[in-house]
């Protein structure tokens, strides 16, 4: 009789490794080590201190104390702890990841995080991993020094006192898109490996110097991906816009600080940051009225986001009979025909149809009256009211603030 081999689910699980790191603040460690192709898990957390447990304020708090030369105590890193495949992955590979993700030669720092909780570790279990820590450090180093980069002042020792970060902080950046996304890394490949050329910054020549938009993305951004789909690829605004995956300025613009999070639209006026709107997880309103509040003037803004009217036979348009199109100020996006137009009488422009989809109403119970107000589609600013005293053939009367319109004539 042939007895059955009994394989047990021990058997059948992946053998699997880990090792903790730290390269500054963890949630752009953990977007960047989870995407390495046989990484099972990485979990954030905090290690290397003094303490046998800590939190995030638990840190926070003994950092300042540290700063303020009142604790001598070793601070816990703010680290990612790297489980992995080795049959899928080597320790050499995640290493080689790890070295090129941040810069490890700024001590207590990493990018505009400063504190020895930010300080660039690997915190090893055994013999073995420590042996691959010291081969990939002094490979990289001469790498570095190679590109006449500085010292690698990265901490090297053996794991202790670890514990995981809170709830909130784990795949942080797949729950909030204002959170670091990964700019950071020296751009010198780790010997052996083919250094994927970072993209040229923008030419400021073919750059509008008065007024310009960009885009600073990363290539594996989703929220990047969101943003073109639903604002970008549709850009009708007058304000021109372009997107760059460096994250530098054209040569002699200025940014007002450094960029830590994905996408950033920084507008540029005169070659010097004036205002950036940082993240975007489908928020389109709000980056209209961000963008809004920088292009428009006070008594436009007044009526576009706080419901104002101006005065009847104040506001502009009044008399604009040329064959064209009325849009949005801020979008740019197409809201009324001019031959929909006609002389109401009222003191403000009137028209008796809508670009189909252009508008959206809403009941507006303000002041005692029963109205119905007309919102712009693309950016939800206020444009006015509509009322049923309208020429045929609609019957209806759209009574719109001249001053957040803007009037686009017909090409000849």
């Amino acid at each position: 009789m042939v007895m059955p081999v009994i394989v047990s689910a021990a058997q059948d699980a992946p053998q699997t490794e880990s090792i903790v790191l730290g390269m500054g603040c963890f949630w752009g460690a953990e977007k960047r080590m989870a995407a390495i192709p046989g990484v099972l898990d990485v979990e954030s957390g905090y290690a290397g201190g003094d303490a046998a447990k800590a939190g995030y304020y638990d840190v926070l708090g003994l950092e300042k104390e540290i700063q303020a030369g009142r604790s001598k105590q070793r601070n816990h890193a703010e680290v990612i702890k790297v489980t992995f495949d080795p049959q899928k992955v080597p320790l050499k590979t995640v290493l080689i990841k790890f070295w090129e993700s941040h810069d490890p030669t700024q001590g207590d720092r990493q990018g505009n995080d400063r504190g020895t909780n930010y300080r660039s570790v690997i915190y090893y279990h055994d013999a073995a991993q420590k042996a691959v820590a010291l081969e990939t450090r002094d490979a990289y180093q001469q790498a570095l020094s190679k590109a006449g980069r500085g010292v690698i002042t990265t901490e090297i020792a053996p794991l202790r006192n670890y514990s995981s970060a809170e709830e909130y902080h784990q795949d942080y950046l797949q729950k909030n898109p204002n959170g670091y996304c990964g700019l950071g890394g020296t751009g010198v490949a780790y010997p052996g490996e083919i250094a994927k050329p970072a993209p040229a910054p923008l030419d400021a020549a073919k750059l509008h110097f008065e007024r310009q938009l960009i885009v600073f993305e990363a290539e594996e951004c989703p929220f990047c991906k969101q943003f073109h789909a639903e604002v970008l690829d549709g850009w009708k605004a007058v304000t021109p816009i372009v997107s760059t995956f460096n994250p530098n300025p054209p040569k002699d613009w200025t940014l007002e600080k450094s960029l830590f999070a994905t996408p950033t639209i920084v507008l540029f006026e005169k070659g010097k940051e004036v205002s950036r709107y940082t993240g975007y997880n489908g928020d389109k309103e709000r980056f209209w009225k961000w963008l809004g509040f920088q292009l428009l003037t006070p008594e436009q803004r007044k009526i576009a986001f706080e419901q104002g009217t101006e005065r009847p036979f104040t506001g502009s348009h009044l008399d604009e009979k040329r064959p064209g199109m009325f849009v949005d100020p801020i979008t740019g996006a197409p809201l009324f025909r001019s031959d929909t137009k006609f002389n109401s009488g009222t003191g403000w422009p009137s028209f008796f149809n809508p670009i189909e989809g252009s508008i959206v109403l809403v009941e507006d119970n303000a002041h005692g009256m029963k109205r119905v107000e007309v919102r712009s589609a693309s950016s939800g600013i206020h444009l006015g009211h509509v009322f049923d005293d309208g020429p045929p053939p609609s019957g209806k009367r759209y009574c719109i603030n001249g001053n957040v319109l803007k009037f686009v004539p017909d090409e000849k």
